[in-house]
C-alpha cells in the first residue's frame, strides 16, 4: 500500500471535491483508491502506480480550479487518461484559448488537446478538415470560430451547409416542401447557432441573408467571397460533391470541413468524398487535417466507451475479414 499527499492550504476544496465530493469519488472509483482530507493535507492511499496517476489527475484538477475553470465528470476522466499516460503537463494550455462567449455567457474554450490543435489550425490555415468520432467537437467549435470571425468582421457572411443524405428515413416521407424535409437534417447547426448568438439576433441574420444554412445541393454554381463556410457530415459528400464544395471558396474565405469516416451512410458502392479528399490534398499547402480520437469526446464518458466498443468490433471483424481472404486466395 502506498501513500501520496498533497497540500490544498490555498485551494477552493468546494470545487475541488464537488457537491457531495462527486469529483474526488470519481477519482477514486476510476483509479481504485482512497483520497482523505485533513488539516489542508489530501491524502491518496493505493497501489504505488494507481496514487502517483490519482497524484497528477488532482494536481491538475486544482490547476483547472485555480484558473476559475468548472470541473466536470468528462474532464475528469479525460485528465486521468492523460495523467496514465505521462501527458497530464500539456493539460496546463486547455482552457486558455477562450474563442467565443455565448449569448448566455458561456466561454467556448478547448477541452481537449485535439480541440486544442483544431481552433490552432483554424487559425492558421484557409481550409481545414476535421475528421473523427461524434461528440468531439468538430461542428461546434467551427461554428464558433465562423461565429467570432463574423462578430469581429474578418467575414462579412456565415455559410453552413452539409449534405441532405437519407441515414434510413426517406425524405419523400417527411411532410412539407423542400425546405420543410431537409430542416432536420440541418437542425443541430441551427441549434448551434441559436447557443452561439440567441434566437432573435439569428433570425435578423436570416433574414438579412448574412446568415445561410441550407444543403449542400444549393452550393452548386456559386463563388462564396469573404465568407467563413463549413460542411458538416462531410463522409455523406460524393467526391463529385466534395471537389464542388471545396472550388466554391473565394477569397477572404475560410472553410471547416467535418465528418466522421465510421458513419457513412452513402448508398452501397458509392465513394465518400470525404475519404478521397484525404488521399488528394494531404499534401495541399494552406490546408490542414485534425484527427480525433474517443479521448477528445466532450460528451458523456459513455460515449466514449461506446466509441471504443465500436472501434474495437471493428478491427476484429476487418482482421477477420482479411484472414478469409487470405484463406480463400491460398486454398485456389
Amino acid at each position: 500500500m502506498a501513500e501520496k499527499s498533497l497540500d490544498v492550504t490555498a485551494v477552493d476544496l468546494g470545487s475541488l471535491f464537488g457537491e457531495f465530493d462527486c469529483h474526488i469519488k470519481q477519482v477514486e472509483k476510476e483509479l481504485g483508491v482512497t483520497v482523505s482530507c485533513r488539516d489542508s493535507v489530501l491524502k491518496i492511499l493505493g497501489g504505488e502506480e494507481e496514487t502517483q496517476t490519482a497524484k497528477k489527475t488532482i494536481s491538475a484538477m486544482i490547476e483547472t480550479v485555480s484558473r476559475g475553470d468548472r470541473l466536470n465528470e468528462q474532464g475528469i476522466t479525460y485528465t486521468i487518461m492523460m495523467a496514465k499516460a505521462g501527458e497530464e503537463t500539456a493539460l496546463r494550455d486547455l482552457g486558455q484559448d477562450c474563442i467565443y462567449i455565448t449569448a448566455k455567457g458561456k466561454p467556448i474554450k478547448s477541452k481537449t488537446l485535439g480541440q486544442k490543435e483544431y481552433i490552432r489550425a483554424m487559425k492558421d490555415n484557409t481550409v481545414v478538415f476535421g475528421i473523427g468520432p461524434a461528440g468531439t467537437g468538430k461542428t461546434y467549435l467551427a461554428v464558433a470560430k465562423a461565429v467570432t470571425a463574423f462578430r469581429k468582421k474578418e467575414v462579412s457572411r456565415i455559410i453552413i451547409t452539409r449534405p441532405a443524405v437519407e441515414a434510413g428515413e426517406k425524405l419523400g416521407f417527411l411532410p412539407g416542401d423542400l425546405q420543410n424535409k431537409v430542416d432536420p437534417y440541418l437542425r443541430p447547426l441551427h441549434d448551434a447557432l441559436f447557443e452561439m448568438i440567441g434566437m432573435e439576433s439569428y433570425n435578423n441574420y436570416v433574414e438579412k441573408g448574412v446568415i445561410e444554412v441550407a444543403p449542400l445541393a444549393y452550393m452548386r454554381g456559386r463563388t462564396l467571397d469573404n465568407a467563413y463556410i463549413i460542411l458538416d457530415e462531410a463522409q455523406n459528400t460524393t467526391p463529385e460533391q466534395m471537389k464542388m464544395f471545396l472550388t466554391r471558396i473565394g477569397f477572404g474565405s475560410k472553410a471547416i470541413v467535418t465528418g466522421d469516416i465510421t458513419q457513412i451512410d452513402l448508398p452501397e458502392g458509392k465513394r465518400s468524398g470525404l475519404k478521397e479528399a484525404i488521399k488528394i490534398l494531404a499534401d495541399v499547402e494552406d490546408l490542414a487535417f485534425c484527427y480525433f480520437t474517443h479521448k477528445d469526446v466532450v460528451r458523456h464518458p459513455l460515449v466514449q466507451r461506446i466509441i471504443q466498443a465500436y472501434e474495437k468490433y471493428d478491427a476484429k471483424r476487418n482482421k477477420n475479414e482479411r484472414s478469409d481472404k487470405h484463406d480463400q486466395s491460398r486454398s485456389k
